[in-house]
This record gives structure tokens, C-alpha cells and sequence, in this order.
């Protein structure tokens, strides 16, 4: 999760960027840089590492200038070096960047063909060149960035600036988040709240697909469409914590909306995108290829994500999996090899049942891998690697993007585990790491149907009981999305897997139970919706969670249809993910509940 910051003033912004730069150092970042303009010229200074050497730079080569852009970079296409750093300059433009550019490939191709070579290896250049090219045929800047942007795809926040405009930022935003600060004789760009608490708590975040341009004096901004729109200014009250709502209701949705941006920043981490392959430490403690068998243990949604992974690492890498609800593990004093691996999941690192067993683990010989959001938490001291998450603070107590950070984490390495174990090839990592990569453009697309759902959750507000139905690794999300809807709603729903139906939970179905069945159109899609037709045979209400072609297969036997996009069913259990989440908080909202702070539950759970 890289941070942008971007200031048109009156007076000299360097200092005052990398000042702000320092707000956003919790999202994670590898290199630094920023550019400013002076006399119509554009000049930059960029540092791998922290901050800290960033300012170095700037105390040796200062930077003048009223206008200026900075970044915090987490490497998603090439290497944490200077020269893969932002900002990414050309002769006539400065680009800062978060998030991926899925079509950078055939950009490129075309850019080549016209004589505009990158030399860095980062997709964010791409787009430097390809706005350059515009300016090169005659296109004024506003222009050339217009119709660039509305070339890219992906899931993406960009700020630029331009040679000879000294007043004058473009900024925009799809799928990752992008805020515009007012202050006095002055405009802000900022990732969020936090970069521009500093300098103005006046803020108008950009909607999906808006794209911004501001001087000194104002910010004009355009919906994807190109057409001017009017964005609500909002008056942000930052806590020590240094978190707000931004422009949402709650914390839960703010998280929500921010997982196109969390697994991009996730997926930066495990993946090396220019080349299609997963990259992990290169000295781990424990040979995938060696292993008999994997041991996952972890509570709540966290458990849910292991069970996911199960279906992962079975199929795709031929390992035997035993996954554990943690507050159970040790009391069943499982036998365990020696040299085996634990793999242990926690949001906040300090969940009491599951560092139970990870010392279990321990003293059983295990090695001991965790999965956490918290790197410096008890469970990532206490273990022999970490693979953190990555996905910033989560408040809300129901987590979200946290889930969905673990599942990408987990999907990485099961992709890992295939290839050391030889079960898949070089051909199928490149394709299951691509279809991660597009993993941020497709929840943008699933956050899409927030209106039908938010629509859906008033009739399944009168509810008693609700019944969630999937089957292979969407099984588990059935189970997440009913876990959901209990915690911050208090409506009592269990998952099952759709082929227990008719062992027990069809009893249950009646003219006055909704059952929500995920089934996107894959290989088990025909089985489930069996299953469903035997629910409707009996008077249950059906919310079916499916794709396009799963929809246009059903026939009148369900009730609501929510369409989410089209993808390998590699990573359709982490975009499912996103509305049963959305179907909760929905529900929870329109019943009047305390959304982010449920009753009884507490978000880092330290007692057994």
C-alpha cells in the first residue's frame, strides 16, 4: 500500500512532502522519492530504504519549488532500487503511483513501436511514457492525462505533474483510495486523511473512477466519464491513532472499500509481476518439497481463510492439509513429526488460543510460520518466519480486508508450495500469478453491486435465521459470509457445505428462510445449483452469489442475483469474499447496529 502526496503552493513544499510521506509509513514501503518544479523544470530525488535516507539526499541536493509530488513505494515491478523509485520522470512529466497497471504489457508493445523505451522495469513508467507521447503529438497536459488515464486498467491511484506548469497536479483514482486537501492558498493530493491532517482538515475524497485537477486556488474534478462532478468537502477529525472514516459511515466500510488497495499492496510484496512468478524469502526455514504434511491452525474469519487455503495447497501443490480451529488444536494433542510446518493466522498477532498452539507446535518440533498484520505482535516474535499481510489498520471489529490480505497471502504460497513440489509448471505459475495480479480490478468491479446489495439487505433484515450454502473452497466463504452477518447484525446464520443439505439443515428451509448460495460458474456449479433447487422446492428464499454465466444458467427459482465479475476459480473465494461482507454490513446498517464495535466482541481477542 504505497503512499502519494502532492502539493500546489505558495511557498516551498520538498520538506513539507517527505514530512507527510512520514504519515503514511504504516501502509509499508521500500523506497522513497519526490519532484518538484522550479522555473518551468522539473527535478526529483529518490532513495531506496526508509525515509530517513531520503532526507540524507535532500540535505546534500536540496529541492526548491512551490509544486511537488513525493512517494512511498512498495515494489510490485521490479526490484526496491533507485531507479525503479518514484517519481518516474520524462522529459516532460513526473508520475507518482499506487496499485497495478494490468495492461501494462500491451502498453508497452505499443509504446515500443513508436520509439518510447522504459528504463526502469516498473509498470508506472509505463504510463509516464505513454502521457509523454501525448504531449509529444500536441496535447496540452490536462488533455494528455485525460486520455491516458482513461486507457489504464487495474486497480490504481496516480498523481502527475509537468514541465512548465508550475500549478498544476493531475491526480486519479480507481481502486485504490485518493483524497483532495483545501488549504489556504494551497490544494493537497494524499492516499488518505492522514497525509493531509497536516496542512488542512478540509477533504473531499475522490470517488470510484474521478480523476482531479488542482492548482493553488481550486480542484476541478471529473467522474469517469470526463465530466465535471461536485464531491462533498468533509471536516476530518483524526485521533492519536491517526485513522479516520474518510468519507464513510463506518470503519467497516471504509475497509471494505479499501481491499482493492490492500491486496495490490499485498500482492507487491509475494509477487514478482514482471516476470509472473511468486517471490518469497530466499532463505525460509522449512523445503515445501520436503514436507508430508502442513499444519494450519487459527480462529474465527482467520480459521475460514485456512480452510480456503486447504483447497489451495491440496490441489495445487499435492500437500496434505489439517486445519484447526485454534482453540481446539492442543487439546486433541495431535501427533506431529519433527520438521513438519505450522502455519499459524492472526490480524492482530496476539490471539490467545492461536499462540496456544503455536507453541504447541513448538515444543513438538514443528517449524513455525504465521500469517499476521501486526510484524512486531507476540506470534510474529514467536515465530521462525513471517509473512505479514500488509493491509494497514483495521478497526472495525468485523475484519475485512484483513481476510481478504491473509487469503492472497495464502494464495501466494500455495502457488509457492506447487512449484518447489513440481505440481505445477512454469506456464501455470504465470497464469495463477496474473490472475492474483487482477485481483484488485475485480473487487473494484464486485464493490459495484453495493446498491443491489444494500436493496437486498432490507428484506434479509427481517430474518431469524439465515442459511449460507457453497461448495469446494467457496464452502468456507458461505461460512465467513454467515459469520459476518451474526457478528454485526445478531441474526442467527450458519454456513454449510451444499452437499450436507439434505443431512440435516434442509429440515430447516421454509417459506420465511433466506439462503444465500455462492456458486459462481465453476466445475461444481451444477451440483450446487441442484441443491438450490431443492431449497426452492421447499419455499426458501434464495440470494444466489454467482457470475454471468451462472446467472444466465438459473432459471426462476431464486429470488436475488448478485453478479460479481467474471475470473479463475483460483481466486474467486477472495472476490466472493466481498459480498457476503457487503450483504452484512448492509444489513447490519438498515437494523441500526453498532457496526465497527459489536457487542460482546473485541477485535484482538488475548484470553482463552
Amino acid at each position: 500500500m504505497c503512499g502519494i502526496v502532492g502539493i500546489v503552493s505558495t511557498t516551498p513544499v520538498a520538506d513539507r512532502i517527505v514530512d507527510a510521506l512520514k504519515r503514511l509509513e504504516y501502509r509499508g514501503y521500500d523506497s522513497a522519492g519526490l519532484a518538484t518544479s522550479v522555473d518551468g523544470r522539473i527535478d526529483r530525488r529518490r532513495a531506496p530504504g526508509k525515509l530517513t535516507n531520503l532526507r540524507e539526499r535532500l540535505a546534500a541536493e536540496p529541492l526548491d519549488g512551490t509544486i511537488g509530488i513525493g512517494h512511498t513505494r512498495w515494489a510490485t515491478h521490479g526490484a526496491p532500487t533507485e531507479a525503479n523509485a518514484h517519481p518516474h520522470t520524462t522529459n516532460r512529466v513526473a508520475i507518482v503511483h499506487n496499485g497495478i497497471i494490468e495492461n501494462f504489457r500491451e502498453l508497452k508493445t505499443e509504446l515500443d513501436k513508436d520509439g518510447y523505451k522504459p528504463v526502469s522495469e516498473t509498470d508506472t513508467e509505463i504510463v509516464a511514457l505513454m502521457v509523454t507521447r501525448e504531449l509529444d503529438r500536441g496535447m496540452a497536459p490536462f488533455d494528455a492525462a485525460a486520455s491516458v488515464i482513461k486507457r489504464l486498467e487495474g486497480a490504481f491511484a496516480l498523481a502527475m505533474m509537468f514541465k512548465g506548469e508550475d500549478n498544476l497536479i493531475v491526480g486519479a483514482r480507481q481502486g485504490a483510495p485518493l483524497a483532495v486537501g483545501h488549504g489556504e492558498n494551497e490544494m493537497i493530493l494524499g492516499s488518505d486523511a492522514i497525509a493531509i491532517a497536516p496542512f488542512t482538515n478540509k477533504v473531499t475524497y475522490l470517488e470510484e473512477g474521478d480523476w482531479v485537477a488542482i492548482t493553488k486556488d481550486d480542484a476541478r474534478i471529473f467522474d469517469r466519464e470526463g465530466q465535471p462532478v461536485e464531491r462533498a468537502m468533509a471536516q476530518t477529525q483524526l485521533g492519536v491513532s491517526m485513522v479516520d472514516k474518510g468519507n464513510h459511515r463506518h470503519f467497516m466500510l471504509k475497509e471494505i472499500y479499501e481491499q482493492p488497495d490492500a491486496i495490490s499492496h499485498t500482492a507487491s510484496h509475494y509477487l514478482d509481476l514482471a516476470n509472473g512468478k511468486v517471490k518469497l524469502p530466499s532463505k525460509l526455514p522449512f523445503d515445501f518439497k520436503s514436507l508430508n504434511r502442513l499444519t494450519i491452525s487459527a480462529c474465527g474469519t482467520a480459521y475460514y481463510a485456512g480452510l480456503v487455503a486447504k483447497y489451495w495447497f491440496e490441489k495445487y501443490a499435492r500437500l496434505p492439509v489439517e486445519v484447526d480451529v485454534a482453540s481446539e488444536f492442543r487439546y486433541r494433542e495431535p501427533p506431529m513429526d519433527a520438521g513438519g510446518l505450522a502455519l499459524f493466522i492472526s490480524q492482530s498477532g496476539e490471539t490467545a488460543d492461536t499462540l496456544a498452539a503455536l507453541r504447541y507446535c513448538k515444543e513438538n518440533g514443528q517449524h513455525i510460520a504465521s500469517i499476521v498484520n501486526a510484524q512486531e505482535s507476540t506470534i510474529a516474535r514467536e515465530s521462525d518466519i513471517v509473512f505479514p499481510i500488509l493491509c494497514g489498520p483495521e478497526i472495525s471489529v468485523a475484519s475485512t480486508k484483513a481476510t481478504t490480505a491473509q487469503l492472497s497471502v495464502l494464495a501466494s504460497l500455495a502457488i509457492a508450495a506447487g512449484r518447489q513440489r513440481g505440481h505445477i509448471s512454469e506456464a501455470q505459475e504465470f497464469e495463477l500469478v496474473d490472475m492474483l495480479a487482477k485481483l484488485p480490478g475485480a473487487i473494484t468491479k464486485a464493490l459495484g453491486s453495493e446498491e443491489k446489495i444494500d436493496q437486498i439487505s432490507h428484506k434479509l433484515s427481517k430474518a431469524k435465521d439465515v442459511l449460507y450454502l457453497g461448495r469446494g473452497s467457496l464452502f468456507p466463504i458461505a461460512m465467513e459470509g454467515a459469520l459476518k452477518l451474526k457478528e454485526i447484525t445478531y441474526i442467527h446464520a450458519e454456513g454449510y457445505a451444499s452437499g450436507e443439505l439434505k443431512h440435516g439443515p434442509i429440515a430447516l428451509i421454509d417459506e420465511t428462510l433466506p439462503v444465500v448460495v455462492v456458486a459462481p460458474s465453476d466445475d461444481l456449479f451444477d451440483k450446487t445449483i441442484s441443491n438450490m433447487h431443492e431449497v426452492a422446492a421447499r419455499g426458501g428464499k434464495i440470494i444466489l452469489i454467482t457470475d454471468e454465466a451462472g446467472a444466465k444458467s438459473v432459471g426462476d427459482d431464486v429470488d436475488e442475483i448478485i453478479i460479481v465479475p467474471d475470473a479463475h476459480e483460483f481466486v474467486m473465494p477472495i472476490i466472493c469474499a466481498i459480498p457476503v461482507q457487503l450483504l452484512a454490513y448492509y444489513t447490519a446498517v438498515f437494523m441500526g447496529t453498532d457496526v465497527d464495535q459489536p457487542r460482546n466482541l473485541a477485535k484482538s481477542v488475548t484470553v482463552e
